[in-house]
Protein backbone atom coordinates (compact mmCIF):
# COMPACT_ATOMS: atom_id res chain seq x y z
CA UNK A 1 0.00 0.00 0.00
CA UNK A 2 1.14 3.60 -0.72
CA UNK A 3 1.46 5.62 2.04
CA UNK A 4 -0.45 9.42 1.79
CA UNK A 5 1.44 12.14 0.34
CA UNK A 6 2.89 14.77 2.52
CA UNK A 7 2.57 16.72 -0.11
CA UNK A 8 1.24 16.58 -3.67
CA UNK A 9 3.37 17.25 -6.06
CA UNK A 10 2.72 19.15 -9.39
CA UNK A 11 3.47 18.85 -12.70
CA UNK A 12 2.34 21.04 -15.78
CA UNK A 13 2.80 19.80 -19.21
CA UNK A 14 2.45 20.59 -22.97
CA UNK A 15 5.11 23.61 -23.08
CA UNK A 16 6.50 25.23 -26.17
CA UNK A 17 7.61 28.45 -25.25
CA UNK A 18 11.15 28.87 -23.17
CA UNK A 19 9.52 32.17 -21.30
CA UNK A 20 6.62 29.56 -20.33
CA UNK A 21 9.20 26.91 -18.81
CA UNK A 22 11.16 29.76 -16.77
CA UNK A 23 8.16 31.08 -15.03
CA UNK A 24 6.84 27.78 -13.81
CA UNK A 25 10.57 26.91 -12.96
CA UNK A 26 10.31 30.39 -10.98
CA UNK A 27 6.58 29.32 -9.18
CA UNK A 28 7.86 26.00 -8.17
CA UNK A 29 6.64 23.26 -10.38
CA UNK A 30 7.87 19.67 -9.56
CA UNK A 31 8.21 18.58 -13.33
CA UNK A 32 7.69 19.71 -16.98
CA UNK A 33 6.02 17.73 -19.45
CA UNK A 34 7.58 17.78 -23.26
CA UNK A 35 5.33 16.42 -26.01
CA UNK A 36 6.98 14.40 -28.59
CA UNK A 37 3.69 12.12 -29.56
CA UNK A 38 2.71 12.76 -32.84
CA UNK A 39 -1.18 13.15 -32.52
CA UNK A 40 -0.15 16.15 -30.38
CA UNK A 41 -0.69 19.94 -30.91
CA UNK A 42 2.04 19.96 -28.50
CA UNK A 43 4.48 17.91 -30.10
CA UNK A 44 7.93 19.31 -30.25
CA UNK A 45 10.70 18.82 -32.67
CA UNK A 46 14.59 18.25 -30.85
CA UNK A 47 15.60 21.95 -31.21
CA UNK A 48 12.49 22.90 -29.79
CA UNK A 49 12.56 20.36 -26.91
CA UNK A 50 16.28 21.40 -26.95
CA UNK A 51 15.62 24.82 -26.18
CA UNK A 52 13.11 24.54 -23.38
CA UNK A 53 15.30 22.13 -21.94
CA UNK A 54 17.72 24.34 -21.46
CA UNK A 55 15.15 27.00 -19.87
CA UNK A 56 14.57 24.85 -16.72
CA UNK A 57 15.86 25.34 -13.89
CA UNK A 58 18.33 22.25 -12.46
CA UNK A 59 16.32 20.67 -9.76
CA UNK A 60 12.93 20.49 -11.90
CA UNK A 61 12.01 17.30 -13.55
CA UNK A 62 12.07 17.48 -17.27
CA UNK A 63 9.36 14.41 -18.43
CA UNK A 64 9.24 13.26 -21.99
CA UNK A 65 6.17 11.93 -23.38
CA UNK A 66 5.48 9.25 -25.36
CA UNK A 67 3.06 7.66 -27.66
CA UNK A 68 3.89 4.38 -29.85
CA UNK A 69 6.90 6.83 -30.90
CA UNK A 70 9.04 3.84 -33.03
CA UNK A 71 12.20 2.96 -30.30
CA UNK A 72 13.90 5.07 -32.55
CA UNK A 73 12.43 8.40 -31.74
CA UNK A 74 12.67 7.94 -28.08
CA UNK A 75 16.38 7.17 -28.08
CA UNK A 76 17.09 10.15 -30.06
CA UNK A 77 15.15 12.00 -27.44
CA UNK A 78 16.93 10.56 -24.64
CA UNK A 79 20.42 11.21 -26.27
CA UNK A 80 19.30 14.80 -26.90
CA UNK A 81 17.29 16.02 -24.51
CA UNK A 82 18.44 14.28 -21.68
CA UNK A 83 14.95 14.05 -20.30
CA UNK A 84 14.95 12.64 -16.06
CA UNK A 85 11.62 10.19 -16.56
CA UNK A 86 9.72 9.45 -19.58
CA UNK A 87 5.85 9.11 -19.82
CA UNK A 88 4.04 6.06 -22.15
CA UNK A 89 0.23 6.99 -23.18
CA UNK A 90 0.33 4.39 -25.98
CA UNK A 91 -0.10 0.46 -26.12
CA UNK A 92 3.90 0.52 -25.25
CA UNK A 93 4.62 -2.98 -23.24
CA UNK A 94 6.34 -2.65 -20.09
CA UNK A 95 9.87 -3.94 -21.62
CA UNK A 96 9.87 -1.44 -24.46
CA UNK A 97 9.29 1.47 -21.66
CA UNK A 98 11.67 0.24 -18.97
CA UNK A 99 14.42 -0.10 -21.89
CA UNK A 100 15.81 3.18 -22.28
CA UNK A 101 17.14 3.03 -18.88
CA UNK A 102 14.79 5.71 -17.25
CA UNK A 103 12.22 5.88 -14.48
CA UNK A 104 9.15 5.86 -16.41
CA UNK A 105 5.24 6.51 -16.13
CA UNK A 106 2.71 4.80 -17.72
CA UNK A 107 -0.43 6.59 -18.56
CA UNK A 108 -3.65 4.33 -18.00
CA UNK A 109 -6.83 6.05 -20.22
CA UNK A 110 -10.16 6.86 -17.79
CA UNK A 111 -12.30 7.78 -20.45
CA UNK A 112 -15.58 6.68 -21.39
CA UNK A 113 -16.66 3.25 -19.66
CA UNK A 114 -13.27 2.43 -18.35
CA UNK A 115 -12.69 0.94 -14.79
CA UNK A 116 -9.56 0.58 -13.23
CA UNK A 117 -8.47 -3.01 -11.73
CA UNK A 118 -5.24 -1.55 -10.18
CA UNK A 119 -3.89 -5.16 -9.39
CA UNK A 120 -3.82 -6.12 -12.92
CA UNK A 121 -2.23 -2.82 -13.96
CA UNK A 122 0.80 -2.86 -11.60
CA UNK A 123 1.02 -7.02 -13.21
CA UNK A 124 1.26 -5.35 -16.81
CA UNK A 125 3.62 -2.96 -15.78
CA UNK A 126 5.36 -3.95 -12.96
CA UNK A 127 8.81 -1.61 -13.77
CA UNK A 128 6.81 1.73 -13.66
CA UNK A 129 8.08 4.37 -11.48
CA UNK A 130 4.31 5.33 -11.27
CA UNK A 131 1.08 5.87 -13.34
CA UNK A 132 -0.77 8.45 -14.46
CA UNK A 133 -4.84 8.74 -14.49
CA UNK A 134 -5.91 10.16 -17.42
CA UNK A 135 -9.56 11.38 -18.78
CA UNK A 136 -8.82 10.90 -22.19
CA UNK A 137 -10.41 8.04 -23.80
CA UNK A 138 -8.08 4.78 -25.16
CA UNK A 139 -6.43 5.29 -27.70
CA UNK A 140 -7.05 9.18 -27.71
CA UNK A 141 -3.77 11.89 -27.07
CA UNK A 142 -4.00 13.65 -23.62
CA UNK A 143 -4.60 17.53 -23.34
CA UNK A 144 -7.85 17.86 -24.60
CA UNK A 145 -9.36 18.74 -20.90
CA UNK A 146 -11.57 15.80 -20.15
CA UNK A 147 -12.03 14.37 -16.52
CA UNK A 148 -13.71 11.72 -14.96
CA UNK A 149 -15.08 10.18 -12.00
CA UNK A 150 -12.72 10.75 -9.06
CA UNK A 151 -14.60 8.61 -7.15
CA UNK A 152 -13.21 5.24 -8.87
CA UNK A 153 -9.57 6.52 -7.88
CA UNK A 154 -7.95 3.90 -5.80
CA UNK A 155 -7.92 4.23 -1.74
CA UNK A 156 -4.47 2.51 -1.63
CA UNK A 157 -1.97 2.03 -4.50
CA UNK A 158 0.88 0.17 -4.52
CA UNK A 159 3.07 2.81 -6.74
CA UNK A 160 2.44 6.60 -7.04
CA UNK A 161 -0.62 7.81 -8.84
CA UNK A 162 -0.88 11.43 -10.88
CA UNK A 163 -4.23 12.41 -11.93
CA UNK A 164 -4.46 14.13 -15.09
CA UNK A 165 -7.94 15.14 -17.17
CA UNK A 166 -9.56 18.30 -17.06
CA UNK A 167 -7.74 19.78 -13.85
CA UNK A 168 -7.88 23.52 -13.32
CA UNK A 169 -7.68 26.15 -10.67
CA UNK A 170 -10.89 26.22 -9.99
CA UNK A 171 -10.98 21.98 -9.34
CA UNK A 172 -7.91 20.97 -8.51
CA UNK A 173 -8.12 22.10 -4.84
CA UNK A 174 -11.02 19.56 -4.64
CA UNK A 175 -8.72 16.61 -5.89
CA UNK A 176 -5.97 17.13 -3.26
CA UNK A 177 -8.62 18.02 -0.36
CA UNK A 178 -10.26 14.92 -0.70
CA UNK A 179 -8.56 12.44 -2.78
CA UNK A 180 -4.51 13.83 -2.28
CA UNK A 181 -3.09 11.75 -4.92
CA UNK A 182 0.14 11.73 -5.43
CA UNK A 183 1.02 14.24 -7.66
CA UNK A 184 -1.45 16.56 -10.47
CA UNK A 185 -1.16 17.14 -13.90
CA UNK A 186 -2.27 20.09 -15.80
CA UNK A 187 -1.89 21.29 -19.82
CA UNK A 188 -4.94 22.60 -21.03
CA UNK A 189 -6.10 24.04 -17.90
CA UNK A 190 -3.33 26.76 -17.72
CA UNK A 191 -3.50 27.70 -21.38
CA UNK A 192 -4.36 30.37 -23.86
CA UNK A 193 -4.06 27.73 -26.79
CA UNK A 194 -2.64 24.27 -27.08
CA UNK A 195 1.03 25.15 -26.13
CA UNK A 196 0.89 28.85 -24.86
CA UNK A 197 0.67 28.89 -21.17
CA UNK A 198 -1.20 31.68 -19.17
CA UNK A 199 0.94 33.12 -16.41
CA UNK A 200 -2.42 33.57 -13.87
CA UNK A 201 -3.67 30.51 -14.25
CA UNK A 202 -0.27 29.14 -13.66
CA UNK A 203 -0.24 30.95 -10.46
CA UNK A 204 -3.98 30.04 -9.41
CA UNK A 205 -3.05 26.41 -9.95
CA UNK A 206 -0.17 25.86 -8.15
CA UNK A 207 -1.44 28.32 -5.42
CA UNK A 208 -4.42 26.29 -5.08
CA UNK A 209 -2.84 23.01 -4.79
CA UNK A 210 -0.08 24.66 -2.37
CA UNK A 211 -3.36 25.31 -0.32
CA UNK A 212 -4.81 22.44 -0.19
CA UNK A 213 -1.29 20.68 0.97
CA UNK A 214 -1.56 23.16 3.85
CA UNK A 215 -4.87 22.80 4.81
CA UNK A 216 -4.17 18.61 4.50
CA UNK A 217 -1.10 19.04 6.73
CA UNK A 218 -3.28 20.64 9.59
CA UNK A 219 -5.50 18.23 9.66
Amino acid sequence: MSAVPARVRIKLCGFTRPGDVRLACELGVDALGLIFAHNSSRRLSLSQAGMLRQAMAPLTCAVALFMNNPRAEVAAVVARIAPNVLQFHGDEEDEFCRSFGLPYIKTIAMGGEQSLDMQATVETFPHAAAFLLDGHAPGAAGGSGQGFDWACLPKDSPKPLMVAGGLSPENVYGLVRAHRPWAVDAASGVELAPGIKDGDKMRAFIAAVQRANHENAAG
